[in-house]
């Protein structure tokens, strides 16, 4: 690895022009994670840019004819990105590998994607639509909060909830250990005197958001199923399956995180 304190330098060809691309997007594109993980890695003083560190965040680089190197080996630029819709069973762990054994979402995808990973998180009981890519741009796009993606679940709950119980949800909410939080939609889908099926939309990435809303106010979650993120929808998908995105699908998640 560079030494961290050393001075940085950088080659004519990409010190003055304001051609080429910046740095940290070509890492993001090469699968190094979000275009901040990326400024990071550059500011660590980790990259090398044809043979000379590079700690600049505004250099800029020609990818195809420069040689880029992140803790002494070569990066491959990914100008070609892919991003998958998975629905994920439960008793599967929302990670690439889990030490414990456990199944996760690489058993599910395999090897064929190089520097996949997921964009969020769901639990390890819950079910339905996660997204997946080696788009580091669009990941932390999709996960900030300042773009609000909207995410849908379908909730089975403990007890018989009624409407009045919904609207309060999306009118003022209920206030958890870490603040506020008010559903966007909510609507009963099916109940009998045990159960009741409830569809609910909101923003809120919150860890274990849905379990901890309903939960807090007397009625447990049994299952939860994520139907949708923004305009992704789960569809048909099987569990324990995936599908690639198409272009008219990833265009519109793009539109709707600012891209």
């Amino acid at each position: 690895m560079p030494n961290q304190n050393a001075t940085s330098h950088q080659s004519d060809s990409f010190d003055s022009s304001n051609e080429g691309i910046r740095l940290q997007k070509v890492l993001a594109q090469a699968g190094f994670g979000s275009r901040r993980k990326c400024e990071q890695i550059i500011t660590e003083g980790r990259v090398e840019v044809d043979g000379e560190l590079t700690t600049e965040l505004g250099t800029r680089v020609d990818p195809k004819r420069q040689k880029i190197m992140v803790d002494g080996s070569r990066i491959h630029f990914n100008d070609h990105h892919i991003t998958l819709a998975l629905n994920k069973p439960r008793k599967v762990l929302s990670a690439m590998d889990d030490p414990k054994g456990r199944w996760t979402l690489r058993d599910i995808i395999g090897d064929k994607y190089e520097r996949v990973f997921h964009m969020g998180r769901l639990d390890y009981d819950s079910e339905g639509l996660i997204l997946m890519t080696n788009d580091g741009e669009l990941s932390q796009h999709v996960m900030h909060p300042k773009y609000e993606v909207a995410k849908t679940y379908i909730a089975t709950v403990e007890g018989k909830l009624g409407g009045g119980v919904c609207r309060r949800l999306v009118r003022t909410g209920v206030k958890l250990d870490d603040g506020w939080v008010k559903l966007d939609r909510c609507s009963i889908l099916d109940q009998n005197r045990e159960y009741t099926m409830v569809k609910v939309v909101l923003h809120s990435g919150r860890n274990r958001i849905v379990r901890r809303i309903f939960g807090s106010i007397g009625f447990p979650v049994k299952r939860l199923v994520r139907t949708q993120i923004g305009p992704i929808k789960l569809g048909e998908l099987k569990p324990g399956s995936y599908r690639v995105l198409s272009p008219t699908e990833l265009k519109s998640l793009e539109k709707e995180v600012g891209l």
